[in-house]
């Protein structure tokens, strides 16, 4: 397990394990790519970030991450792997999200995306790119950058999915 502090100075606990956490994950977040291009939303008030939001009742993890990356991009997903969970502590609440990653079958163009203005795709390293400033808060903490580094180190299964 990993502790650091994140953009706002929440405290975070990372996992690649799960049910690391005595409270059961809310949130996912999908890590998105369609070939060579990571796939992000342009949401409404924080900007480019991996699609992602909270479980409806009776959802599971995957059901839910399946749908959000749909809702916010129009995307379908040919796969869909566990990467790990993280748990945020900002002194007022505590929540865990579940982390994702997805490769993209196809892209439908919606008429309405939810919470979002629809898909960005982006191409590069990511990590470096982050820190631009129409970048989400959310994709400057330590979750995503050693998230991406297994999904990195994860090359040689990717290829077979």
């Amino acid at each position: 397990m990993e502790l650091f502090y994140d953009t706002r100075g929440a405290t975070v606990r990372l996992s690649f394990q799960q049910n690391a956490f005595p409270e059961k994950p809310k949130h996912v977040i999908v890590i998105c790519r369609l070939k060579d291009e990571w796939l992000l939303t342009n949401h409404k008030i924080r900007g480019w970030e991996f699609p992602g939001g909270k479980i409806e009742a009776g959802e599971s993890l995957e059901a839910a991450a399946i749908r959000e990356v749909k809702e916010e991009t129009g995307a379908l997903l040919k796969s869909l792997v566990y990467i790990g969970e993280y748990e945020v502590n900002d002194q007022t609440s505590t929540f865990v999200k579940a982390v994702f990653f997805g490769i993209i079958e196809k892209l439908q163009p919606l008429s309405f995306y939810f919470e979002t203005n629809g898909p960005i795709f982006v191409k590069g390293n990511i990590i470096d790119l982050r820190w631009e400033k129409q970048y989400s808060f959310i994709m400057k903490d330590k979750v995503m950058e050693k998230c991406i580094k297994v999904i990195e180190n994860m090359k040689n299964t990717l290829d077979e999915i």
